[in-house]
């Protein structure tokens, strides 16, 4: 997973894809924290992006940096623990800078569950990680 993040951190932006009622919808996302070895995203619960993943968990990633891109399937999985929220914040103080607070019943953690992640180049696939 440490390579994940690394990717991640890298390429600075990825695109979060999720299901809508059957078509796909996908938006650029530049926060992510490990915590308790595991990988969570946030956003804000009011969003449209929120309510798909909660119907739906099934989601993929998808970063680019250089000639190298990192795809991960994933199911994403509320935590609604404020010590985890407080972790992302910790880890991307930007957020609060954005209004969100870990108590301010908007904020959103989900982690990473069952990931699958291809590295792969235009040559193919490099590396498949499963975390």
């Amino acid at each position: 997973m440490n390579e994940v993040q690394e990717f991640l951190k890298n390429a600075e932006y990825y695109f979060l894809a999720t299901d809508e009622g059957g078509q796909p919808r996908v938006r650029p996302f530049a926060t992510y924290a490990i915590f308790e070895g595991k990988l969570y995203i946030q956003t804000g619960k009011r969003k449209a992006v929120a309510k798909q993943m909660l119907a739906n968990p099934k989601v993929e990633i998808c970063a680019f940096k250089d000639d190298k891109w990192v795809r991960i399937a994933a199911d994403a999985i509320e935590d609604d623990r404020i010590i985890a929220r407080e972790a992302v914040l910790d880890q991307h103080p930007m957020l609060r800078e954005l209004g969100y607070k870990a108590d301010d019943g908007n904020m959103l953690v989900l982690y990473l569950k069952n990931a699958k992640a291809t590295f792969s180049t235009h040559a193919g696939v490099e590396k498949v990680i499963d975390f």
